[in-house]
């Protein structure tokens, strides 16, 4: 395979979908009944085996099933195929630190990364709210089942945005870029995590900025969701590459002002 229109997505994006219900089913019980065993890692940031054995279940499905494609989780690392074009990227429970505290918005991301080409296919599946999104490269990106796309508001004045702000942005000195952006759009709210990139998609936000310090598997789902609903998704400076630290996504037609308005 040399580019990904040599896989069918469609048949790729069955298989996602069902590895989210497979995920769904065990890390939802472990947030109704609040039964887990909290750690920290290096980073300290927090982890429970909700995060470790749905991260497991979803590499052996797709060991199973893919098992010439390459395989990054933020649990377990790499395996599978490691010279393959291919590449599953996930995070078993993006917003641990809600999944704990028992607040809703906290999702599994799953995508297939191809070595050139990026993120084509993403699932976002938060059972708690309970919403779904999911989208591929040329069959469009849905919510919930339902087609979606991002908005068409043009001006800043105009726009809803999600801001995520942290310690990363202080040390850039980007703390007051963001506050600025915030006072001259129409409204400001906090969203956080992969629900305010997945409010751009459907197009009920249309500006979203994450924290800084993101990993490739915060990314690479919600990356290709946002892309395919129409939007742009690029790090703070604008480049398209889902391993960055950083992550802006937004309508498309407001991206290069708000690019512009956070350098520092």
């Amino acid at each position: 395979m040399n580019n990904s229109s040599d896989i069918n997505l469609a048949e790729e994006l069955a298989l996602a979908i069902r590895i989210a219900d497979v995920a769904d089913a065990i890390s939802l019980p472990y947030f109704e009944r609040q039964n887990f065993t909290l750690s920290r890692k290096a980073d300290h940031s927090e982890v429970t085996e909700a995060d470790r054995n749905t991260e497991t279940a979803i590499v052996e499905l797709i060991a199973q099933h893919r098992p010439d494609h390459a395989i990054y989780g933020e649990e377990h690392g790499h395996s599978g195929n490691a010279s393959s074009p291919w590449k599953w990227v996930i995070d078993p429970i993006d917003g641990t630190s809600n999944f704990v505290r028992g607040v809703p918005v906290w999702a599994t991301l799953i995508a297939l990364v191809h070595d050139t080409d990026g993120p084509v296919l993403g699932v976002v599946s938060a059972p708690a709210l309970p919403r779904r999104w999911w989208g591929a490269r040329g069959i469009g990106a849905f919510a919930n089942g339902r087609p979606m796309k991002v908005s068409e508001v043009s001006s800043i004045a105009e726009a809803q945005i999600s801001v995520t702000f942290n310690a990363g942005w202080d040390h850039v000195g980007g703390t007051a870029l963001l506050v600025a952006l915030q006072q001259r759009a129409y409204r400001a709210r906090g969203y956080g995590d992969f629900w305010q990139h997945m409010l751009v998609a459907e197009g009920a936000v249309d500006i979203a900025i994450d924290a800084i310090g993101l990993a490739p598997y915060d990314n690479a789902a919600v990356q290709a969701v946002v892309e395919i609903a129409g939007g742009r998704h690029t790090d703070r400076f604008g480049v398209r590459d889902y391993e960055q630290n950083s992550a802006i996504s937004t309508n498309g037609r407001l991206h290069d002002e708000v690019i512009t308005s956070l350098k520092v």
